[in-house]
C-alpha cells in the first residue's frame, strides 16, 4: 500500500494549492524523509541571495512598493502582469534604484517562502494521514482474514470490516490521484520567486 504512495506524484488535502533552476539555486535535497510522499525532492529552505545576486540593505518600503509585493506574490497574477506592474511601478514612481528593487524582490520572497513553508508542512501531515490509513486497511485485512478462517465465522463483523476496508480504500485513492497538483505547487513557488527576481532585474540601474 504504501508504494502507492511513495510512487504517486502528488497529495491534495484542500489547498488551492518542476522548477528548472539551476542545481545550485536551491538547498540540499533529502529523500531520506519518510513524511515526504512526492517524487519531486523536498527542499524546506530557499536561497534569496541566490536569486538576488546585488546586495540588499533591508528598510521599510513605501506604500506604493507594499502594494507591488503584495500583487507580485500572488499566483493568480501571471508573470506577464507581473512584469507589466513592475513597470508601470518604475514609471510612476521616479528614480529606482538597485536598494528599492531589492527590498520589493525580499518582500515578495518572504511571502511566497511563507506560504511554500506552510505548504510543506501541510503535506508532510497529509502524508501521515495517509500513512495511518493505509495501516488501518491492513490491521482490517488481517483481522477480516482471522475471521474468515474460524470455524463459526462472524459474518456480521466480516461484512463490517469489508464496507470499512472498501470506504477506507476509496479515500486512499482519491487522495492519492490528487497528489500531482500539490506536490508540484512549492517547486512551482520557488520557480515564481526566481521568475519575479529576473523581472525585477531588468529594472536595475546601468
Amino acid at each position: 500500500m504504501m508504494r502507492a504512495i511513495r510512487h504517486s506524484p502528488g497529495l491534495a488535502f484542500g489547498l488551492a494549492l518542476c522548477l528548472t533552476l539551476a542545481p545550485d539555486m536551491t538547498g540540499a535535497a533529502d529523500f531520506s524523509d519518510p513524511d515526504w510522499p512526492c517524487i519531486q525532492r523536498k527542499v524546506e529552505n530557499l536561497s534569496a541571495s541566490l536569486m538576488w545576486p546585488a546586495a540588499v540593505t533591508r528598510m521599510p518600503l513605501s506604500p506604493a512598493a507594499t502594494d507591488l509585493v503584495a500583487k507580485l506574490s500572488l499566483r493568480r497574477v501571471t508573470l506577464e502582469e507581473a512584469e507589466a506592474e513592475v513597470g508601470t511601478f518604475v514609471e510612476t514612481q521616479g528614480p529606482v534604484d538597485g536598494q528599492i528593487l531589492g527590498n520589493i524582490f525580499y518582500g515578495v520572497f518572504d511571502a511566497i517562502a511563507g506560504n511554500r513553508q506552510r505548504l510543506i508542512a501541510g503535506i508532510a501531515r497529509y502524508s501521515r494521514s495517509q500513512i495511518a490509513l493505509s495501516s488501518r486497511i491492513d490491521g482490517s485485512r488481517v483481522e477480516m482474514a482471522k475471521l474468515s478462517g474460524e470455524t463459526q465465522p462472524d459474518f456480521d463483523r466480516i461484512d463490517k470490516l469489508e464496507e470499512q476496508i472498501d470506504w477506507d480504500e476509496r479515500i486512499y485513492r482519491d487522495r492519492s490521484q490528487a497528489l500531482t497538483y500539490v506536490c508540484e505547487t512549492p517547486v512551482l513557488l520557488e520557480k515564481r520567486a526566481y521568475a519575479i527576481a529576473q523581472i525585477l532585474l531588468k529594472h536595475m540601474p546601468k
